[in-house]
């Protein structure tokens, strides 16, 4: 099974720690997205990274319907990855929905993982006022999905400038766009589905991991209310506004993004606060 795991998830280790970093990529990417970060931490700890089965260079014919109707499907990948790597100690770095999966894999194996580090984070999409935004109506979602299903490039071509942001450097909004039409497209929307469809407030706000949220400024896909909504609820945590801009700060923004990471791996586990950056 271990071999069989690491070739489903194309999984790529690397460094010379004892602790286990392990990288998880967002909906649509794939782990090239951390090049930029992934490396600073090599000389310090294990790095671990993978794509999710349907993502990158994973193993397609492993890719289940059932299994990944379901962020909780994407939890067991990470937690059956963490188990042929024989891990402990985990930090879990995911980005956009593979906060939630990381937080979710955290509930069911909490002894695997001794920090999670969630850039982007929403539990739900929709907004339920009064007392949660998630910056998306339900008729948003719908149409998002139906773009997807009657052109898939065009959906790609034109969400991808809205995740990246940083519209002075178009680069990053063509590289979003190009993993995107890299995805088989029915595989895309169930992914899809399974993220922006999904509410898992009752389920974060029982994690016990110690957890950093890092919040984007100008982020479109999840605003600040949401960042702020996870500092108040997420137990154990510890909230970074960042100057980085859009959704993707490993990609737009390494050297802020490696610096939060490294200070707060750096301080004690077990000490929540509220900061912004300097």
């Amino acid at each position: 099974m271990p071999a069989s795991v690491l070739l489903r998830n194309n999984v790529q280790v690397s460094g010379h720690g004892d602790q286990a970093v392990v990288f998880a990529h967002g909906f649509g990417c794939d782990q090239s997205m951390w090049r930029y970060v992934a490396p600073a931490f090599e000389a310090t700890h294990k790095v671990v990274l993978f794509d999710y089965v349907g993502s990158g260079r994973s193993d397609l014919r492993a890719y289940d319907p059932t299994r990944y109707s379901t962020l909780q499907g994407y939890a067991s990948d990470v937690l059956e990855i963490i188990e042929a790597l024989a891990l402990h100690d985990v930090i879990f770095v995911g980005h956009s929905v593979s906060a939630v999966v990381g937080m979710l894999a955290s509930l069911r194996r909490p002894s695997r993982f001794a920090r999670l580090v969630l850039v982007g984070p929403s539990p739900s999409y929709l907004n339920d006022p009064p007392h949660y935004y998630g910056g998306f109506e339900q008729q948003d979602i719908a149409g998002l999905l139906d773009m997807m299903e009657k052109n898939y490039t065009g959906w790609a071509n034109a969400l991808a400038p809205t995740i990246a942001g940083n519209p002075e450097q178009p680069a990053y909004a063509a590289e979003l766009a190009a993993s995107f039409c890299e995805t088989d497209p029915v595989i895309a929307r169930h992914f899809a589905e399974a993220t922006f469809l999904s509410d898992h407030r009752e389920d974060v706000v029982r994690v016990t991991t110690p957890s950093l949220i890092m919040q984007c400024a100008q982020d479109a896909i999840a605003p600040t209310a949401v960042g702020e909504w996870m500092a108040r609820h997420v137990p154990n945590s510890t909230y970074q506004a960042l100057q980085a801009t859009g959704h993707c700060p490993h990609l737009t923004h390494p050297d802020e993004t490696i610096r939060v990471i490294r200070d707060y791996l750096d301080g004690p586990a077990r000490s929540p606060s509220v900061t912004a950056a300097a």
